[in-house]
């Protein structure tokens, strides 16, 4: 009799489960953000001095959190130590170095602009959760990275950026709701 009804009670449990729950953010609607980051960045670069994308950006959605993108940019093409190139020198070292750091504000520039388009981009992201960019630098060995971040995090809730986005908010605002980390 004890058999019986655990059998009947798991029988009930597993009709009721039914289908997994839909995803609140769909994997197309996150690649659509992915492929826009991309597309920004490389229209960043100058045709003759290129910002490069090392591998595609990646997104996911973190149910009562919200939406974070991630990528990795070299500012700057560098050049690589070769068996034909043994050596860099310091004058290509400060050379890299302070192109890098001119190129910064217009990284940062480029990802609140993602940040404020990806929200209106995200229909199923709830108004009170957070859309988080973040950018990793690739440095090789030789450089010098003195003021140059190893990695930019901005996120905001998605509400104050469709404000913005909209119309409805000031650019004042906008900065307000952005929080900024540099590691």
């Amino acid at each position: 009799m004890r058999r019986a009804l655990c059998i009947a009670a798991v029988l009930v449990a597993a009709a009721d489960a039914g289908d997994p729950p839909k995803p609140r953010v769909t994997r197309a609607e996150l690649a659509a953000v992915e492929t826009s980051f991309d597309q920004r960045i490389a229209r960043l670069s100058v045709a003759d001095d290129p910002m490069e994308v090392l591998g595609s950006t990646r997104g996911v959605y973190l149910e009562g959190y919200g939406a974070v993108f991630t990528t990795e940019v070299n500012l700057v093409i560098t050049p690589p130590i070769t068996p034909f190139r043994m050596k860099i020198t310091k004058e290509e070292v400060a050379r890299v170095h302070q192109r890098k750091l001119e190129r910064l504000p217009t990284l940062k520039r480029a990802m609140r602009a993602m940040l404020v388009s990806s929200a209106a981009s995200l229909d199923d992201v709830p108004a009170n959760e957070q859309v988080v960019v973040g950018v990793t630098l690739f440095f090789l060995n030789w450089e010098d990275r003195t003021g140059l971040p190893s990695q930019i995090v901005m996120q905001a809730p998605r509400r104050p950026l469709l404000e913005y986005n909209l119309g409805t908010s000031t650019s004042e605002a906008l900065e307000a709701a952005i929080r900024e980390q540099v590691f």
